[in-house]
């Protein structure tokens, strides 16, 4: 736990940040621990911690998809060890953002959640990414045109990936069917996020497939177009940011937006 200096006075909203991918509870580049220093530095108690499996934690490692119980085991530690917090915020990147969705509405204490490059990943929804923002785009790369005349490309290689890439997005997408554990990784998360009213603030970064990805399922889906453009929802982009921040400035731009929208959702909630 990373908390304010003692003369702080008492928070209402603390942060819990989880874990996206197989890491554990320090983050990419520190990511982690740097936000919840800057966060406790600005009057918002942390808490970090690992999956079971990961990091300092025992137990058997498990994926971003059956963590739930150690995300409520965090937020029942951080509610006891920090009392003055009434609220939780949910802090995740990447699959660790699809983890957040998964259970929230399931415990009144989260009033609220912070989604990075939110991981919405289908088969066909990859091949669609990677067509329009790969292989679409290599199209007017000079440089891909050169090493082509070079035979520095394999042209039976590159066909294959526009080919598998084509037959795969042109197949079926997963996200309207189904529901429950049986649905898609995007259906499971929007029914997470209508199953209650909590502010959500959505940061994408401008140089990542990752994000891409989210925004064509938010621009294809109905329910999720919905979440996008409600009251509830804020979204943000960092155009030259990568999946993970990975340069102080764009880290820092990430702090200052996430202190920025918890003043903005205590304000509302006195």
């Amino acid at each position: 736990m990373t908390l304010p200096a003692a003369s702080e006075r008492p928070a209402g909203i603390g942060v819990v940040i989880v874990v996206g991918g197989p890491q554990y509870r320090v983050g990419s580049h520190r990511q982690f621990v740097l936000l919840a220093r800057f966060l406790a530095d600005n009057g918002v108690p942390c808490m970090r911690f690992d999956y079971r499996g990961m990091g300092d934690a025992t137990g058997a490692a498990r994926d971003f998809e059956g963590v739930t119980l150690d995300l409520a085991a965090a937020i029942n530690t951080f509610v006891s060890e920090v009392p003055s917090v009434a609220k939780v915020v949910l802090w995740g990147l990447c699959d660790g953002a699809s983890a957040i969705c998964f259970g929230l509405g399931r415990d009144a204490r989260v009033g609220g959640a912070v989604l990075l490059n939110p991981w919405v990943r289908t088969a066909s929804g990859e091949a669609r990414t990677m067509l329009k923002h790969y292989y679409l785009r290599r199209l007017f790369d000079r440089q891909f045109w050169l090493k082509l005349l070079r035979g520095g490309v394999s042209i039976r290689r590159a066909l294959g990936g526009v080919t598998s890439a084509v037959g795969q997005a042109a197949g079926a997408d997963g996200q309207a069917s189904g529901s429950g554990q049986q649905a898609s990784v995007p259906v499971r998360m929007i029914e997470g996020l209508q199953s209650c009213s909590v502010p959500i603030a959505v940061f994408l970064s401008g140089r990542d497939y990752v994000a891409r990805e989210f925004e064509q399922c938010a621009a294809a889906d109905r329910n999720w177009s919905a979440l996008i453009r409600s009251e509830r929802c804020v979204l943000r982009h960092f155009d030259d940011a990568d999946h993970t921040f990975s340069s102080s400035e764009h880290r820092h731009a990430i702090e200052l937006a996430t202190l920025e929208w918890l003043n903005r959702i205590a304000a509302h909630t006195g």
